[in-house]
């Protein structure tokens, strides 16, 4: 499967006041990887389901908050 999480490595300015963000990071959503929905995709039970947010594990997408993004910043 794909990694749903982007890198990217915005312009900065010699002239920036500001200290720099050099590397920036973004989650792209899953349902980008499926082109249709396939029969038979596994299902989450209703209370895992009501848990994650979302029936199919294929289309989950964990949260990560600013501090689990630690090593990926500077």
């Amino acid at each position: 499967m794909y990694s749903q999480t982007r890198v990217y490595f915005p312009y900065v300015s010699p002239f920036d006041p500001c200290p720099p963000i050099r590397v920036k990071t973004f989650q792209v959503n899953p349902q980008l990887f499926i082109g249709f929905q396939p029969e038979n995709l596994p299902q989450f039970s209703p209370m895992e389901a009501l848990r994650h947010g979302v029936l199919w594990p294929a289309l989950y997408s964990p949260y990560s908050g600013r501090g689990d993004q630690e090593g990926l910043e500077g």
